[in-house]
């Protein structure tokens, strides 16, 4: 199956929380979520008492949650999966560390696209440098003291700019340092799950990705 290419807002509203599939927008009152806190297809909250929610369909939501946060398809989440959970140490940790150190998310944390969509397209566009080689894959894993950048000659593009000026996150993450004058960053060491900020419950996706 191929990457999803339908409204964005359906799919924070089907899993009930905001993913920022759509940068700032998804901060002020035209969020879907703040006028629809409901899934797609109801016309309003659905009335009557709740199902009972199954392990399982706890399990997927969680998964579905964090595949559609980070924009990928379901066989790149698995491989991605797949290899983290070979590595030593807590394989739900290891999953989110694997996710944030992909070139696209590291461009969106710099604060040099709104969104991961929109920095995934900067990769693409091959507008973007990794140690002042041009890196036009956005699965590329960044290591621990690497520069990230935006090549000189987009420097100047007006999403780049817009995303810089807007702040629209806050502050950046501890493990990244940020040079808006270049706009180019430095991975400076390996995340901790502490240092992630995603609400998610990893291990209910080893939960699922072990049956």
């Amino acid at each position: 199956m191929g990457r999803y290419t339908g409204p964005s807002c359906k799919l924070c509203r089907r899993e009930g929380e905001k993913l920022f599939l759509k940068g700032t927008r998804c901060l002020t009152e035209k969020c879907a979520i703040e006028r629809k806190a409901y899934v797609p297809g109801q016309h309003g909250p659905s009335p009557g008492r709740r199902r009972r929610v199954s392990e399982y369909s706890k399990q997927l939501r969680e998964k579905q949650k964090v595949k559609r946060a980070y924009g990928m398809s379901e066989s790149q989440f698995r491989s991605t999966f797949d290899r983290a959970r070979q590595l030593p140490g807590v394989a739900g940790e290891n999953l989110l560390v694997a996710l944030e150190l992909r070139l696209d998310n590291i461009v969106y944390r710099m604060g040099f696209a709104a969104s991961r969509k929109g920095a995934r397209q900067l990769v693409r566009h091959r507008h973007v440098e990794v140690n002042g080689k041009i890196v036009d894959v956005p699965s590329y894993q960044v290591r621990p003291k690497e520069v990230v950048g935006v090549t000189e000659k987009s420097r100047e593009q007006a999403s780049v700019r817009a995303s810089l000026e807007a702040l629209s996150r806050g502050a950046p993450v501890s493990w990244i340092a940020i040079d808006t004058k270049q706009v180019s960053g430095t991975v400076t060491e390996r995340p901790t799950r502490d240092a992630i900020p995603i609400v998610a419950q990893e291990q209910l996706i080893v939960e699922l990705y072990s049956k």
